[in-house]
């Protein structure tokens, strides 16, 4: 994908549906991680850095890492300047153990081809918390977006079920695994955002499907 993806991926958040549906999407994922101001934070596979941005504006210490160089460049030309953004790949994390306060990925893992490894390096490099995000196959959007090798943003995603991707999790050094999941209703129309309000987010049938917890 060459930059005008990046830019037009990236504009998507600016619509009103891609606003609403990002913000939902952030503010689970940036409950599950508890951060505090000043704690250092790694966005594994950060494509256009639009989660990043949010995170940094938390008073974060962020760093964005993608394997694709236009992606990262345009991330690095939207800024802010404090932000860190690496080339890098998820299943190789170039950081020492324990390197980042909290790690969070959002459906970056979906395009990578072996999840397992990506989980286990992200577990690695955590030093608390980390909350990984995935295409939920149980879902609306999945059967809105997801069939047939997917459409749009999503073509090539793999889709997993809520149980499939705890055992990604098996053998590694966590506790306090959780699932949670947001965007029941993908349309982000009137009774979708009232929907999302009512429904807790312990529900697994989500769009998006999140697991959270601590490294040991």
């Amino acid at each position: 994908m060459g930059p005008m993806d990046a830019a037009a991926y990236d504009a998507w958040y600016d619509t009103p549906r891609g606003r609403w549906i990002g913000m939902a999407e952030f503010r689970l994922l940036s409950r599950l991680l508890q951060t505090q101001p000043g704690n250092t934070l790694l966005d594994v596979g950060c494509g256009t850095g639009w989660f990043t941005r949010r995170f940094a504006e938390e008073g974060l210490l962020v760093t964005g890492l993608d394997p694709n160089p236009d992606w990262l460049a345009f991330a690095r030309a939207k800024g802010p300047p404090e932000i860190r953004w690496i080339a890098g790949d998820a299943r190789a994390l170039s950081f020492p153990d324990r390197s980042f306060d909290q790690v969070v990925s959002v459906a970056a893992l979906c395009f990578v081809e072996d999840e397992r490894r990506a989980v286990a390096e992200i577990v690695r490099v955590a030093r608390r918390r980390f909350v990984i995000g995935w295409l939920n196959r149980a879902s609306l959007l999945y059967r809105q977006k997801g069939q047939g090798g997917g459409s749009g943003a999503y073509h090539g995603a793999h889709w997993h079920r809520p149980n499939e991707l705890l055992d990604f999790f098996s053998g590694l050094p966590v506790r306090r695994l959780a699932v949670h999941s947001a965007i029941f209703l993908p349309a982000g129309d009137g009774m979708a955002r009232t929907l999302e309000h009512l429904l807790p987010h312990t529900l697994p049938w989500g769009g998006l499907v999140v697991i959270s917890g601590e490294a040991e």
